[in-house]
């Protein structure tokens, strides 16, 4: 057995280790008992995404829950940041969701988040798998009397529905506006169409009938091809795009052009300092954010900090530095004002509401951000070892950094979720990044790749 969390939850295959049964009735115990050394009758708010595997491991957590004295609030299909939202309003112990977010189908996931909304630190990880993984759940288990219970928390939708309402200016208005929306067939395929007709837009819906096997399938965050298509036959002035539990926006703009999570945040954090709403001037991104995102915050004299990856270390850096904005090239958008973890209806909102007040479409918000030509391969692997313990990938990064000099950058690193060893290059020409990175991309496959 190896370590359980990754950089977003517990994560891997449906039915094999760690998300088969067995092990997710553990997780529930664990955590449960863990929420008992505050309050002996915790409750914890139960949420999923629409992968067939859900209810299985739905009941898993409900019966580890259960056995341990807790009270499990289900709230069924609901976004990741639905569940944060409800976790907090219903004043329960902790939030627990079941997807592997943008991944196929065929894995799921955990992630688990505080009283207070916010997903687990390092430490908290570390102490919660300790107990999954090596202490004697049944020596901790109450009598017949403490069992707990399942209560389904049929109020639970409405309240993140009128919450999200809640977070699009009053004043404003969408009317004649045409968007489309792409829910990915994940979390939010019922949430989009109780919220985005609200502003009083034109609102095409599609990838709205998930069917447990066709979340993020061709669709949503990971495949905009459709959506663009849409927003052209349409002349929609944008798409929206979801990924499977919610948390993650990509736009398509008015010429079917993808908007990334770099431009969003560009565009956010602009629009925050002209509004002086940028609380200390600082806006949070990860290491994986490209060289043209900081160069434009620059340009309009915004600081920015590169965190880890993972929307919770771009948190942590947010809460450490007094930032309110903060998120991922890959979509994470947190506005700290509004919501404890990234909501990609709530980044979407805030999008419609900047462009109505600037009266700009998304393509001249966004063009002043020019991307670094990028490349990024995925190689997987068969273990996880030390990068800086491969002499020769140390030597050809080393090599290939001191050629792009202060044009261009390069980052290994391994997945939080995936058996993948990332490698990004960035370079002043998409032929030079793409030879650096196919390069150093070959250099793992030999050390470590499934086959060298």
């Amino acid at each position: 057995m190896g370590k359980l969390f990754g950089t977003d939850g517990i994560r891997g295959r449906a039915n094999q280790y760690p998300m088969n049964g067995e092990t997710v009735f553990s997780i529930g115990q664990a955590v449960t008992y863990y929420l008992r050394q505050k309050n002996q009758k915790p409750r914890l708010v139960l949420g999923r995404d629409t992968r067939i595997s859900g209810y299985m491991i739905e009941s898993a957590l409900q019966a580890g829950i259960t056995s341990m004295g807790g009270t499990a609030l289900l709230v069924g299909v609901m976004p990741t940041p639905g569940v944060a939202f409800i976790t907090r309003a219903v004043k329960a112990d902790c939030g627990i969701v079941i997807s592997a977010s943008h991944n196929s189908y065929e894995d799921n996931g955990i992630k688990i988040f505080s009283d207070r909304g916010f997903k687990l630190s390092d430490d908290e990880e570390t102490k919660l798998e300790k107990l999954i993984l090596f202490d004697e759940m049944s020596t901790h288990l109450p009598g017949p009397s403490g069992l707990g219970c399942s209560l389904p928390l049929a109020d639970g939708y409405k309240c993140y529905v009128d919450y999200l309402r809640s977070t699009f200016p009053r004043d404003l208005s969408l009317k004649d506006v045409k968007i489309v929306v792409d829910a990915g067939n994940g979390a939010t395929y019922r949430v989009v169409e109780d919220v985005f007709p609200f502003t009083g837009a034109d609102v095409d819906i599609i990838h709205n009938t998930p069917n447990g096997f066709n979340i993020n399938d061709h669709c949503g965050t990971q495949d905009t091809e459709n959506l663009k298509r849409r927003v052209l036959e349409k002349r929609a002035m944008l798409g929206l795009a979801f990924d499977g539990d919610g948390d993650r926006l990509v736009a398509v703009d008015e010429n079917g052009e993808e908007i990334n999570g770099d431009k969003l945040l560009f565009i956010f954090a602009k629009a925050l300092k002209e509004e002086d709403r940028l609380k200390n001037n600082i806006v949070v991104s990860t290491v994986m954010s490209n060289l043209g995102f900081r160069m434009a915050c620059r340009k309009c004299g915004i600081a920015t900090y590169e965190a880890p990856v993972g929307d919770k270390y771009v948190l942590e850096a947010m809460h450490r530095l007094g930032s309110v904005l903060g998120g991922e090239q890959a979509g994470h958008i947190i506005f700290l004002d509004h919501s404890t973890t990234g909501d990609g209806i709530v980044a979407a909102l805030q999008l419609l509401a900047v462009m109505v007040k600037k009266g700009k479409t998304l393509s001249e918000l966004a063009e002043e951000v020019i991307m670094f030509p990028q490349k990024l391969i995925n190689v997987p692997v068969r273990e996880k070892r030390k990068l800086d313990e491969m002499p020769y990938l140390k030597d050809a990064i080393a090599e290939a950094e001191s050629q792009l000099g202060d044009e261009g950058r390069i980052i290994v690193r391994y997945s939080g979720t995936e058996n993948v060893c990332r490698v990004m290059v960035e370079a002043s020409s998409p032929e030079v990044a793409e030879r650096i990175c196919k390069d150093i991309a070959s250099i793992v496959e030999r050390e470590i790749g499934l086959n060298p």
